[in-house]
């Protein structure tokens, strides 16, 4: 998942609103979120290849989502999945923030990654580059794409600004968070980041909605949590060339 906008203790009626796209390869096979057969007290996408997560909830109420960091280096092939972070978590009994310490010993084997993950008593931010880096999130806006925590890319600041104005309109219905996910519009050049991939890359990368026909936009999510513990799971797929590829809303009540 490429781009993560939330909302924590931030509106009116929430505890959490999560707003989330998911940009990978179109060949690359993943299942829509669902129950997983395996750990059926587990809701969320994954990825059929290595088998994690890019968000998902547990029964009990906690919460994960991952980014990647965007380097310029070829991956290791030894290193473990980033998405094993988000399984490994909802799998385990640890509460969010003891998961989050333990990461300190072996977040180095991982690919650059940015970690979010909550339960009912906090939430919490984990990144590996350039270093181990943990933070409890206070209340308030936050977001993440391919760089570290809040970093001002345009499309994180054009969506955690539009989550904004729906917290502060006490709005209740996900389609205007649906419409900024699905925003395609790129940076302009002089707003772009230099990550190292070429300005051509930078401006194709740098829509929250990304269409194209091998990598793009595979899902947009949007997750509500209320102060009694009852949310909303919702998630829109695509295709190629952004090609509507069906939907799933799941009402949760977290234990």
């Amino acid at each position: 998942m490429c781009l993560i906008a939330l909302a924590l203790d931030a509106h009116p009626r929430y505890s959490l609103v999560l707003a989330a796209n998911r940009d990978e390869f179109h060949a690359r096979p993943a299942a829509p979120a669902s129950w997983w057969d395996d750990a059926p007290h587990i809701f969320g996408g994954r990825d059929l290849q290595q088998h994690g997560s890019w968000l998902a909830a547990a029964r009990d109420g906690r919460w994960a989502a991952v980014t990647n960091v965007r380097r310029m280096v070829l991956p290791d092939p030894s290193a473990p999945s980033r998405g094993a972070l988000i399984s490994d978590y909802l799998r385990g009994s640890s509460g969010a923030a003891d998961y989050a310490r333990s990461l300190s010993a072996t977040a180095h084997r991982y690919a650059g990654f940015n970690l979010l993950i909550g339960d009912r008593d906090g939430v919490f931010y984990v990144g590996n580059l350039p270093r181990f880096t943990l933070q409890a999130l206070t209340p308030g806006l936050h977001a993440v794409s391919n760089a570290s925590l809040d970093t001002p890319w345009p499309k994180l600041v054009h969506l955690k600004s539009r989550l904004a104005q729906w917290c502060a309109d006490d709005d209740h219905d996900s389609a205007p968070l649906f419409a900024a996910l699905s925003d395609p519009r790129a940076a302009a050049d002089d707003e772009l980041p230099d990550t190292g991939v070429g300005l051509e890359r930078e401006r194709f990368l740098s829509a929250a909605f990304i269409r194209g026909a091998e990598y793009g936009t595979r899902c947009s999510t949007v997750l509500t949590i209320d102060a009694g513990g009852h949310a909303s799971f919702h998630e829109k797929r695509y295709g190629a060339d952004a090609v509507y590829a069906g939907e799933t809303i799941e009402y949760l009540q977290f234990g």
